[in-house]
Order: C-alpha cells, then structure tokens, then sequence
C-alpha cells in the first residue's frame, strides 16, 4: 500500500480477509509516503497485520536512508519486520549496491531488534548475487505456478504473485501477496524476527 491508493477502507480491507499489510513508509534519504501514518495507524485499527517497507535508492548513502527510516517507523512487538524494497541501480554498480544493502539491513536490525526482509524481483535479484540469503525474502514473481527462488535463498518467505488485485476497501489496482504458512505462523514469524 502507498498513496497511490488514495484513501483506505482498512476495515473492508479486514472484512475481505486480508490478514497483513505492507505500507510504504520512505523512500531514499528525504522522502515519506504523504499516507504512511494514517496507513499504519489505520491497518492496526482494523486488525490487520501491518509491515512497513523503504524503497531504496544505491545513490544515496545507506546509513541516511536507514536513518530516515528508523525516524518514521516505530515497530511494535506484533508488526512485521522491516522490508528494504531493492528494485534499482540508480547507475551504481552491483558491488556498492550490495554493500550499501547490507549497511541498510545492519543499521535496522539492531535498531528494531528484527531481521529485516528483502523485496526484490526475480529479474533484479542477479544483482544481489546470491550474498543475503540469511534474510526472509519477499519475491516478486507473477508466473502463476509459483516463484522462482533467487539463487541464494533456500526458499521465499512472501510471494507477491499479482500486481492487480483486487481488496475491497481499495480503488485502484494493488499488490496481491501470500505468506508461505498458516495465520499463526505469520503471527509467531511477526514476533520472533
């Protein structure tokens, strides 16, 4: 979720059966989603579950992205882990763009005391090169008999499998995702990570 859904009915949103969210929290080293707060406060109203995500940007330096991230989001026991969304090179190469992904994911691990998650696409995650494996993955994948798992990981954690759904409670189009285990396993995954 982002502002780009406008406005949410989180309730219908619950009523539909969605059990959890991720909402866009920042983005590079300056920029908050103008809908993050209400989201995020909203979604927990509502009783869904609820992750916020950071989409980064390789020119701008880790730690200040990771730093801006932290300023916004406060993590309750029960939230999902931190998710950095890795989509581009912004024309760094592979090599720093790993490097600054791993100070982002250290900088907000001890921070919030959860591993984070890693949102990458089957196409991008060649540039990740197979070096974080040890964190969950969130794999954008929409073939409809499953995702390929990047090289590296042993298995996906979420799949986003559409890019058009469809929830009562939002207008527009929005991402469709599956958590690989039951409700109580994404309530034990949420507390332990």
């Amino acid at each position: 979720m982002s502002h780009h859904q406008g406005p949410i009915n989180w309730t219908a949103v619950r009523r539909d059966g969605i059990r959890f969210a991720f909402i866009k929290a920042t983005e590079g080293g300056d920029w908050t989603d103008p809908a993050f707060a209400r989201n995020w406060r909203r979604a927990r109203e509502a009783g869904v579950m609820r992750g916020a995500y950071h989409y980064y940007r390789p020119q701008t330096h880790s730690a200040v992205q990771a730093r801006h991230f932290l300023r916004r989001v406060r993590l309750a026991k029960n939230d999902l882990p931190a998710v950095l969304d890795v989509e581009a090179t912004d024309g760094v190469s592979s090599a720093t763009l790993r490097r600054g992904v791993r100070n982002w994911l250290r900088i907000v691990e001890a921070e919030t005391g959860k591993r984070p998650i890693i949102y990458v696409s089957r196409r991008f995650a060649p540039h990740l090169a197979a070096q974080f494996g040890d964190y969950p993955l969130w794999i954008a994948d929409y073939r409809s008999n499953g995702p390929a798992v990047p090289r590296g990981w042993r298995r996906w954690t979420f799949w986003q499998h559409s890019e058009r759904g469809r929830v009562d409670g939002i207008r527009p189009w929005v991402d469709r995702n599956w958590f690989r285990g039951t409700h109580e396993e994404l309530r034990r995954f949420a507390e332990r990570s």
